[in-house]
């Protein structure tokens, strides 16, 4: 068995001396382990960056086997990371969340492509919040919990969105909510696609889409907490404000 592909480098891990077990995700197998002959070498360590572009050729005797990968640096994204604590900050959660919520060597391509162009975006700053924003809402929708926000869930009316029911991801307008209002989530402008995106914003529509993580995606892997990057990330955000 054998496939070639470019990928972006998840994670990376030690095995035995010298080689190195890494996860990546590619557009048409999806997120996919094998291993890295030499891996922790002078020569290869350093092009096994967590959001690194690779060429990437698995071989493998059998499909279902963990099979070896050859790779080679398309571009690497760890400069324009590591000047940037937010973009650091954001990379990690990048690959942190892909890595715990994709299941193993299905394809998802729109949500591949969602992920190259924000990476792409590191060294944009005034971009990446927003982008980054954009992202968990597609990487919501690719796991099956779409937030549907074009029209009140109650009311059926387009204007004066300003609620997400935490149950069914839908809208809810002011008059639609009535007593229930403390217990909706936030549906700031900007998770609507409206407007700028001013950072406050963003915040707001951080905890909406954190709730959906956490208490939908998370819940249903089994209960295992949403990793802390994160978390880390939306801290870093928010002290911007």
């Amino acid at each position: 068995m054998e496939w070639r592909e470019e990928g972006i480098l998840l994670s990376t891990r030690r095995h035995g001396e010298s080689a190195a077990i890494i996860e990546v995700f590619t557009p048409s197998h999806g997120r996919h382990a094998g291993v890295v002959r030499g891996g922790t070498s002078r020569k290869i360590a350093p092009i096994l960056q967590p959001g690194a572009q690779l060429d990437l050729t698995w071989r493998a005797r059998l499909e279902d086997h963990i099979g070896s990968f050859h790779v080679e640096p398309v571009r690497s994204r760890a400069a324009a990371a590591m000047g940037d604590r937010l973009a650091l900050a954001g990379l990690n959660a990048v690959t942190a969340l892909l890595g715990f919520c994709l299941p193993e060597r299905e394809a998802h391509r729109a949500l591949y492509l969602e992920t190259e162009r924000l990476l792409d975006l590191l060294e944009e700053g005034d971009l990446w919040p927003l982008a980054y924003l954009r992202w968990e809402v597609q990487l919501l929708h690719e796991m099956g919990y779409a937030l549907e926000l074009d029209q009140c869930a109650v009311t059926g009316q387009r204007d004066d969105l300003v609620y997400v029911s935490p149950k069914s991801g839908r809208a809810v307008s002011a008059k639609g909510a009535g007593d229930w209002a403390e217990r909706l989530l936030p549906l700031p402008p900007i998770l609507r696609g409206v407007g700028g995106g001013p950072d406050a914003e963003i915040a707001q529509a951080f905890v909406t889409t954190g709730y959906f993580l956490t208490e939908h995606l998370a819940r249903d892997l089994g209960g295992k907490p949403l990793p802390e990057a994160r978390a880390r990330f939306v801290e870093t955000f928010s002290r911007r404000l």
